[in-house]
């Protein structure tokens, strides 16, 4: 990697980039502000926009030979939902980890890298959860001490985990930007190296190594779609897969709640965006990494932005056609392409990297029902009927004709103006969309109020 400072030169307009189809359209600019004063004055040296350091081809091979045999070589099989989506589609399985997610790869190998006194001092770090499992898991089994701050947002699974992987768990901060400020300062007093999760340039050689095992497993795809949060992962995937294969594409995809990399491809450089809740948490870094995007954004060849409702939908369908318990962030490829976003890659070979597999229970419960909606596999809607003897019974007598399933109802009188009505509000589970029109066709037929609540979570089929 090169340790001499350079200069970011400027990323194409926003015009420019929509022209070459590397940039998302988005409705409008979001709000940005600046890096708080406070972060400046604790900047980590090994991430600096004044000390940018581009990872190389090599770094990225030194990093695979030395955490050989500390990090499982994942599969890539060809997934099921091939023949669904009109593409090849390979499946990189980084959630079989043994802590869920890619993070291992390059936490291990900084690890490594640490000389003997640093080692002895011990190691902090902020993350969202992955990471700091991942660097918790690794430091325990090198011996080496570890600290992570975490966000209050982190879901309280990862938070558990570090803890049973024997780290100091500190919880501080109400996004990565407050967690990361508190670590730096922690680093600073108690001089112990601060990794950062996704631009710490060890970190992205070894989370690389991704990219090799790919060009090796499956020989001639035509591109790899990956998550990006700070940017550490499709960096090190990038500098590896083209070094190896030039005409490959690498595709970025980022949740619209959590945009950091598109508004700095717009704005030529990283630059602090504010995120919003979202279901792929582990991708919600507020502003990304100087190392990750200098060496990525000359070989990034798309980004793309989708809603939350692809993301949710991704989910489901990972866990009915391929049995596969993926977070948010690790759906994100699959949602770009369910959404239209890769439709140029049809009949092409497409590998996904499904980056991370730890999701808290009630969260994926809640994920699963919200893809459910949005595909309109779950209707909500609330019909008037006759409050005499048999009215609510031929409802869901008329429902069952049809084969729709009731998940949930409830009925309501006192706020009905027609004193011999009353008021059902009815969830239920349909087979698909076309059975959902069957339905929604059906109760307009036979009741003269019906309101469906499928607005905006419906997906109507393309």
């Amino acid at each position: 990697m090169s340790n001499t400072a350079e200069k970011f030169t400027a990323a194409p307009s926003t015009k420019e980039k929509q022209s070459n189809g590397t940039l998302p359209t988005v409705p409008e600019k979001p709000k940005v502000t600046e890096v708080d004063k406070n972060l400046r004055e604790l900047e980590d040296p090994l991430c600096s926009p004044n000390n940018i350091q581009k990872i190389s081809f090599q770094d990225v091979t030194t990093a695979s030979f030395l955490i050989k045999g500390g990090v499982e070589y994942t599969p890539c099989p060809k997934s099921q939902l091939s023949g669904q989506l009109g593409m090849t589609i390979y499946l990189k399985k980084e959630f079989l980890q043994y802590t869920g997610s890619f993070k291992e790869r390059g936490a291990r190998y900084a690890l490594l890298m640490l000389s003997d006194e640093q080692k002895k001092r011990g190691v902090i770090s902020a993350s969202l959860g992955n990471h700091a499992q991942g660097l918790s898991y690794h430091a325990n089994s090198l011996g080496i001490p570890c600290t992570v701050v975490m966000p209050k947002a982190a879901p309280i699974m990862k938070i558990q985990k570090c803890r049973n992987y024997g780290a100091n768990v500190i919880v501080h901060g109400s996004d990565m930007a407050e967690s990361k400020n508190l670590a730096m300062t922690i680093s600073k007093e108690k001089k112990i190296p601060y990794i950062n999760g996704y631009d710490h340039p060890h970190i992205i050689a070894g989370q690389g190594t991704i990219g090799l095992e790919i060009c090796e497993q499956v020989k001639d795809a035509d591109a790899i779609v990956v998550p990006v949060g700070g940017g550490g992962l499709i960096a090190g995937v990038a500098a590896a897969a083209k070094s190896l294969r030039p005409n490959i594409k690498i595709i970025g995809v980022e949740s619209e709640k959590c945009s950091s990399f598109t508004n700095a491809m717009q704005n030529g450089a990283p630059i602090y965006t504010p995120n919003l809740p979202t279901l792929a948490d582990g991708l919600a870094v507020p502003c990304v990494g100087y190392n990750a995007f200098a060496t990525v954004m000359p070989l990034l060849d798309k980004m793309v932005v989708v809603k939350e409702e692809w993301i949710a939908l991704a989910i489901l369908r990972l866990v009915e056609l391929e049995k596969c318990v993926v977070e948010g962030a690790g759906a994100a490829g699959l949602a770009a392409i369910l959404a239209g976003h890769l439709d140029e890659f049809k009949d092409k070979k497409v590998v996904l990297l499904l980056c991370g597999g730890n999701i808290d229970t009630t969260i994926f419960g809640r994920c699963l029902e919200r893809g459910l909606a949005a595909e309109g596999r779950l209707l909500k809607f609330i019909a008037t009927v006759s409050d005499r003897p048999g009215g609510i019974s031929d409802l869901c007598k008329l429902m069952a004709s049809v084969g729709v399933s009731i998940k949930d109802i409830m009925h309501e009188r006192a706020f009905i103006r027609d004193i011999y009505s009353v008021e059902v509000k009815v969830i239920c589970e349909t087979r698909d969309w076309a059975h959902t029109e069957e339905l929604r066709k059906l109760l307009t037929d036979n009741y003269t109020r019906v309101i469906f609540s499928d607005v905006p979570l419906a997906i109507p089929p393309s």
